[in-house]
């Protein structure tokens, strides 16, 4: 596994990147995929049942095999940003970006400084009290890695000002909520396609990196051609029903059934 660049940096510079989402509270699950050839897990707090507890032990798991491991938070709040962080996750994903004011305040939340991050010592990001407040500081401030998640209407009218936060090192295209949002029928409908090609065009404006899950693998030439970098794809879920369904087919056609 080649993870020679700090997980921030690898966004930065826009390099090809295939994650993830796992959406079962475990940090076996977690533990597990992070053994893998992947090069991120994303935890889905979002949409996926998991506690304080959950996420302290999927972190834990991630670390523990030098995974970068990114947590989709329930909702867009510091309480929720805080948390994810103090377990010692790599970064996170910010759903429902659209409020370039609010935006501001929550990537403000994601780092130390004047109204921004809470410090507490005794966390696992800070090495439980081994590591010394001037240091942790500079250093997470430096590989806290933010993505924000566009998924909504209201964001497309101000796509330059949410690009023009610097803070910010890769904007994730939700093109199912962004589906629902415009009332299309599917995330594959020509209007989602289109709002999906304007918030490309937007990050490579402003040299931003670009993530996306895709429901058809055969659609990535086209959007790694548009500037996507960041895949997100398939989940713990999908191995699992896959797995099973090719298990199955395999002992079938074996047995000439």
């Amino acid at each position: 596994m080649q993870r020679t660049l700090a997980f921030k940096e690898r966004m930065r510079a826009r390099a090809l990147t295939v994650g993830t989402w796992v959406k079962t509270p475990s940090r076996i699950v977690t533990e597990v995929l992070s053994g893998s050839v992947l090069d991120v897990l994303c935890l889905d707090a979002e949409h996926a049942p998991f506690d304080r507890m959950d996420l302290d032990g999927a972190v834990l798991s991630a670390r523990s095999l030098d995974m970068p491991v990114l947590v989709r938070i329930q909702a867009p709040e510091p309480t929720q940003i805080l948390n994810a962080l103090d377990l010692g996750a790599t970064g996170i994903v910010i759903p429902h970006v659209h409020d370039v004011g609010r935006t501001r305040a929550l990537v403000s939340s994601c780092l130390y400084g004047p109204g921004g991050r809470g410090y507490a010592g005794s966390t696992r990001a800070a090495g439980y009290t081994k590591a010394k407040m001037a240091d942790h500081i500079p250093a997470s401030n430096r590989l806290t890695t933010i993505v924000a998640q566009i998924e909504d209407a209201e964001a497309l009218a101000v796509l330059d000002d949410l690009m023009a936060i610097d803070e910010i090192d890769c904007f994730f295209i939700g093109r199912a909520d962004l589906a629902v949002a415009l009332g299309a029928p599917s995330a594959a409908a020509p209007e989602v396609i289109e709002a999906s090609v304007r918030i490309c065009e937007a990050a490579s404006r402003f040299g931003k990196a670009v993530g996306m899950f895709v429901p058809d693998l055969s659609e990535i030439p086209k959007w790694s051609g548009l500037g996507v970098s960041l895949y997100l794809l398939e989940s713990d879920q999908v191995f699992l029903l896959n797995g099973a369904s090719r298990l199955r087919q395999a002992v079938y056609d074996a047995s000439g059934l």
